[in-house]
């Protein structure tokens, strides 16, 4: 086993990356690719870090929905603020993911970027994971840090490509995870620029502007990074777009699926997550080209040491 990736496992997954970063990085090697062409695509919720019982924004937005309803108790009888105050899953789930996704951006319109980012901080240094009773920052999994250290040590450059909210992510991506916030893409809501006393500020508004999910994912890529990523690593059907995509251009590829299979250490969950799904791409993995990674089998440990 390497030393940088202790967390690891050695199996076929962790054999299947040091294979690949090996080949593409060895010049005169028939897959060397040149560093600029060494981008690395991850998902976020499932793929860095636990999404359970729901994802990380969404447990966020209940927060400030609960703060919104203090200030105005007739929201609490309205749909779906009654479902986010209660924990009415069931209601949640029928929503969608992007429903769920669009409410979460939605009560946040009306602040700054600016502002929105600092809430964001304030809460992920006070808030605990319900289940695994820990700061948020430390329910990311620690083979998927010891991973981007490993790729960006080898000169790949590492990207976040979510459905969460852009500005959530970015407000502790490059703290947590190594990925500054120009690395980092996702949902969004429209913006506007507004100036008042000579200050210029990026308001959040309610409209939805891009739900980064599914077909819209390499679309974003294109955008946004301009080069189809060598190195994809997923967890939901919301990424076999992604995933068949980085595999589909030329050369040395790799593409990654995390199955959440461990529900001694995390959580067990596949097809039954009704806000993120994985069926069709666990189904098709093998025909896909699809590395699947065991979180039971592949992952030695799943959490940084709790602090």
């Amino acid at each position: 086993m390497t030393q940088s990736l202790p967390s690891w496992t050695d199996g076929a997954a962790r054999r299947a990356i040091v294979d690949f970063v090996a080949a593409v990085t060895t010049p005169g090697g028939p897959d060397f690719a040149p560093a600029p062409e060494r981008i690395a695509v991850f998902d976020n919720d499932g793929t860095l870090w636990c999404e359970q019982p729901l994802q990380v924004q969404v447990l966020f937005s209940h927060d400030r929905a609960s703060a919104m309803a203090m200030a105005d108790p007739s929201l609490a009888q309205r749909q779906p603020f009654k479902a986010f105050l209660e924990h009415d899953l069931a209601t949640i789930h029928a929503l969608g993911k992007q429903g769920v996704f669009e409410f979460a951006f939605a009560i946040h319109a009306g602040m700054s970027v600016d502002a929105f980012q600092d809430e964001v901080r304030q809460w992920m240094a006070s808030a605990r994971h319900p289940r695994l009773e820990r700061p948020y920052a430390q329910t990311v999994y620690q083979p998927q840090l010891e991973l981007l250290a490993y790729l960006r040590e080898n000169g790949f450059k590492t990207f976040i490509v979510s459905g969460g909210g852009v500005d959530f992510m970015r407000a502790f991506a490059e703290q947590v995870y190594g990925v500054p916030p120009e690395q980092v893409i996702g949902s969004s809501v429209q913006l506007e620029l507004r100036e008042a006393g000579g200050h210029f500020e990026l308001m959040k508004l309610a409209q939805l502007g891009s739900f980064d999910d599914r077909a819209v994912k390499p679309a974003n890529i294109g955008l946004h990074i301009g080069r189809r990523p060598i190195l994809a690593f997923g967890n939901s059907d919301g990424d076999q777009a992604m995933l068949r995509y980085t595999l589909d251009g030329p050369g040395r590829r790799l593409a990654l699926l995390v199955h959440h299979d461990d529900d001694v250490r995390e959580s067990a969950y596949d097809r039954d997550f009704k806000l993120s799904p994985l069926t069709d791409t666990l189904d098709r993995a093998a025909e896909f080209g699809i590395q699947v990674v065991s979180v039971k089998d592949d992952w030695a440990q799943v959490f940084p040491p709790a602090r």
